[in-house]
């Protein structure tokens, strides 16, 4: 069969992102290795191994030599050969990270934004943010883009916010668009629960293939990785987990029903009721677990992990006493590992991955 060029342009960068995957999760590797990992040949190992050690992102590592055989050359990723800013927007703040090639995180900042602020006050401050980064790290030649992870909903796709809740100024807003603009840089736009599922996959492996990341703070969504891969539903706009409803007749929420999960615990939160905002939480987790049948659950939200422990407990406790079976149905609930850098990290790692990921599917 004929291949075109665009076939084996995407051969090749199929390839290469399979090396870079491996190269993110182990310390060293060897050609056999990634050969017997990917099912490529050893030809076509030599081939993108070579390419990407003259793109600089891998680099030669020493020789080992075995008791028995010929000696195999090492490599390893080079993790300050690219770089990627991440940028999560809240309706209080926008925080910024700079992380490496393997997602370390190797700067976060935050700062206020105005009350009701609009798109050009954001910009305005990211691009304040962002000269603060380049005076500390050289990053000519290697940094990127730039990843937003924003309150939705919004459309990934085309980069464009659709009506983020509670805030009057971001109706159709093509961010993606004018933050090229302003910015200079590529940038890719997500849903902040949705970038931030993605760090705690690109932490964890291939090993995370069925999961959520919910996040509190000043509001609740929840970040879908299914099968092993980010899920955003036919519009790109899922995880609105805060808007199901939980009371029928409960209080009217900022998206014009009543009785929405976010309503309910936003509400006991504001009386000053922790526990009870984490058992609602709780409710709403394990209706997720009944949809979804998830392996893992991690917590996360600046709201939420100032009372870290208080959370855990509760959506622990809900998931043993009301999910069916629960010795058999186990989920694994943790609080994130990167804090509340989790939502901007995870935009910087979208954006590396749209470069050093497999063409068309979400990062491994």
């Amino acid at each position: 069969m004929h291949r075109t060029a665009a076939d084996l342009t995407f051969l090749r960068g199929y390839n290469e992102a399979l090396v870079m995957a491996l190269a993110r999760t182990w310390r060293t590797f060897e050609r056999g290795d990634v050969s017997e990992a990917t099912g490529l040949t050893p030809q076509a190992v030599s081939k993108v191994l070579a390419r990407l050690v003259e793109e600089g992102v891998i680099a030669p590592a020493g020789v080992r030599r075995p008791a028995i055989g010929k000696p195999a050359g090492v490599y390893e990723l080079v993790p300050g050969s690219r770089y990627a800013i991440g940028a999560h927007v809240s309706r209080r703040t926008v925080r910024l990270v700079l992380t490496d090639l393997a997602g370390r995180v190797i700067q976060s900042a935050v700062s206020p934004l105005p009350p009701d602020f609009n798109p050009a006050q954001l910009l305005d401050r990211m691009a304040e943010m962002i000269t603060d980064v380049h005076t500390r790290h050289d990053l000519a030649g290697k940094l990127t883009g730039i990843g937003i992870g924003m309150i939705g909903p919004l459309d990934h796709a085309a980069g464009t916010v659709r009506g983020a809740h509670r805030m009057r100024h971001w109706h159709d807003v093509p961010l993606a668009e004018f933050a090229e603009e302003v910015l200079g840089l590529p940038v890719l736009v997500d849903k902040d629960v949705t970038a931030g599922v993605t760090a705690e996959a690109w932490r964890r492996g291939p090993a995370l293939r069925d999961a959520a990341l919910i996040m509190v703070e000043s509001g609740v969504g929840a970040g879908l990785w299914l099968g092993g891969a980010t899920h955003r539903g036919s519009h790109t706009n899922a995880g609105e987990f805060g808007h199901t409803v939980v009371a029928l007749d409960g209080p009217q929420c900022a998206c014009g029903r009543h009785g929405c999960l976010e309503a309910v615990h936003d509400g006991a939160a504001e009386a000053g009721d922790i526990h009870r905002a984490a058992e609602v939480l709780g409710v709403g987790v394990v209706n997720l677990l009944q949809t979804l049948d998830l392996a893992h659950v991690v917590l996360a939200g600046a709201d939420l992990l100032r009372h870290g422990k208080v959370y855990l407990d509760a959506v622990t406790e809900a998931i043993r006493t009301q999910v069916p079976r629960a010795d058999w149905l186990t989920v694994e609930v943790t609080l994130t590992s990167l804090g509340e850098d989790v939502i901007a990290a995870g935009a910087a790692m979208q954006v590396l991955d749209a470069r050093y990921g497999i063409p068309g599917l979400a990062p491994l």
